[in-house]
């Protein structure tokens, strides 16, 4: 089994690798080294959480690990962004804690070792996405609208009056893929928390009701992961920077032949 997952998985990324560099889009080899960085992570993971179930009192340091790791890596991809760090920090803080505690503290799932790290896991990581999505888009929204940036604070308005627009849609395109997978849940999609319990043998309705928690805690946590950012982000004194982009390079053509050399008249 293992030596099939192995050649199906080579042929899912091959495939995967090739039609992207076909149409040359500037990934590389990344979905290679993604599954295999996936991979060894899983492995870890796999053993780790044998330990953490083992021994609940790990469980606090296994979850403020996830939390870490969220942090880092959307704050590296907001690091252009004023405060993006901090930003990404604080949002996926807020979101990953409030959503979990309060999805433990009404009772909708057992509080236990094994239901705190996964539920955890899943909200800590959609509050990762929800950090990133809305602080690149904040910074796409900023970037397009400088003009009107610059207006209102020319005016002497304070930056969050001057990004208040901005702020609100990139949160509101944030959480537009959520909400849409949200809503087809089961007509176009089963998710992998249903599936999931599934295979560990609950029965359909157990399993429908963990994926409606899990749904509605993840809408919770990008909600709240989202306004953070923009909160700490619409305090910028300055707008976003541009992200560099090698110089255009003129498709090869004929060469246009060379003006033949005038000798200068001198004057008698």
């Amino acid at each position: 089994m293992l030596v099939r997952t192995a050649v199906g998985l080579a042929v899912l990324v091959a495939l995967t690798i090739g039609l992207q560099h076909w149409r040359r889009l500037p990934l590389g080899v990344r979905p290679l080294t993604a599954v295999l960085r996936a991979t060894l992570q899983l492995g870890v993971i796999a053993l780790v959480l044998r330990g953490v179930l083992t021994f609940p009192a790990l469980v606090v340091a296994f979850v403020a690990l996830m939390l870490t790791t969220a942090s880092l890596t959307s704050g590296a991809r907001l690091r252009e962004l004023w405060a993006g760090r901090r930003a990404a920090l604080a949002g996926v803080l807020a979101g990953g804690i409030a959503a979990t505690g309060l999805v433990l503290a009404l009772g909708l799932v057992p509080f236990d070792a094994r239901n705190i790290v996964a539920v955890g896991g899943i909200l800590i990581g959609n509050s990762m996405s929800a950090a990133t999505l809305s602080g690149r888009n904040f910074r796409t929204m900023a970037l397009a609208r400088a003009g009107e940036v610059e207006g209102w604070l020319a005016l002497g308005a304070p930056p969050r009056t001057a990004y208040a627009d901005i702020a609100r849609r990139a949160v509101h395109e944030a959480l537009l893929p959520t909400i849409d997978q949200t809503r087809s849940t089961g007509l176009v999609t089963l998710p992998g928390a249903f599936v999931g319990a599934l295979f560990g043998g609950a029965n359909p309705v157990e399993a429908a009701r963990f994926q409606l928690v899990v749904l509605a805690g993840i809408m919770l946590t990008q909600t709240i992961t989202g306004l953070t950012v923009a909160r700490i982000l619409s305090a910028s004194p300055v707008l976003p920077v541009a992200a560099a982009t090698p110089a255009a390079v003129p498709p090869p053509g004929p060469r246009s032949p060379r003006e033949p050399h005038r000798p200068r008249a001198h004057g008698g």
